[in-house]
């Protein structure tokens, strides 16, 4: 079932759309009610299904590439931070992973609102294309998390709801929960390859440096891009793999916009006709 936040979504932009003064704000946000439908629709079509999932394989790997030698062993960066961590990482990780979707769009609307039309449009579009790669290979290699195999160890198991991990430790310095609302409406949790975590906020960086935006908001925004790498494999919601396929991710994304579609010249008409739509 599409869930009640993708209808809810739907249905205010809809309502607004009719409104006038409020029509071309909602031209902008395309992008995102792009992402939000896209994102809502893959609980019905399982990668699982389409390819077998790697759970084992990128354990190894990540072991080999990134663990640390303890003396049980080798283990994973994942595996050494869920015993080995502190309340104010726990504080941090939660508010730097708060910024995943929220710093991007805030950083679009913004650019909106202060006239910059073409700027707020295409970094919308990056952060949906760059969703769209993602979620192409999330088909193409299903990969498990760090928590998953934690918790499950490597026998695929389907019916499995999504998992807060290490995030719970954020959710447990607070008086009320947070992470606990977000992740057990998870599409898929077979999806950790690449991290799109570590993509967006990214993204939003990148663009900030191509909208010839401030140094310091380019700054803050790679404080908050670091911050949300190292949450992601310091609470076991992804490998230093994924975080690096991540960013690889939004280098993707990036350049095909900006050196391949927009200098298609059909792709770059129809781009300035939605730009004047918005002015």
């Amino acid at each position: 079932m599409i869930s009640f936040y993708c209808i809810y979504f739907i249905i205010i932009w809809a309502v607004f759309m009719a409104v006038k003064p409020a029509r071309k704000f909602m031209l902008a946000l395309v992008p995102w009610l792009l992402f939000v439908i896209i994102y809502n629709l893959l609980r019905y079509f399982p990668n699982y299904e389409a390819n077998p999932v790697d759970i084992r394989g990128i354990y190894e790997a990540e072991k080999a590439l990134f663990g640390v030698t303890t003396a049980e062993g080798r283990i994973t960066l994942g595996e050494y931070f869920n015993v080995h961590n502190a309340p104010a990482a726990d504080l941090l990780s939660g508010l730097f992973y708060l910024c995943w979707i929220p710093v991007p769009m805030i950083y679009s609307i913004c650019l909106f609102f202060s006239g910059k039309r073409r700027e707020s449009l295409k970094a919308s579009t990056a952060f949906l294309v760059v969703n769209i790669i993602g979620f192409a290979v999330y088909y193409i290699h299903p990969a498990a998390p760090p928590w998953y195999v934690l918790q499950y160890g490597f026998t695929p198991q389907f019916d499995v709801p999504g998992n807060v991990a290490g995030l719970v430790r954020f959710d447990n310095l607070l008086p009320f929960d947070v992470f606990a609302h977000i992740y057990p409406g998870n599409s898929n949790i077979f999806a950790a390859v690449p991290s799109l975590h570590s993509a967006y906020v990214l993204t939003a960086a990148v663009y900030v440096l191509i909208n010839k935006g401030s140094k310091t908001l380019f700054a803050a925004f790679m404080v908050i891009t670091v911050g949300i790498w190292c949450t992601a494999v310091y609470t076991c919601h992804h490998y230093v793999i994924d975080v690096l396929l991540g960013i690889a991710d939004a280098a993707a994304g990036i350049i095909l916009l900006e050196c391949v579609l927009y200098r298609i010249p059909a792709v770059k008409r129809a781009f300035d006709k939605y730009v004047a739509l918005l002015n």
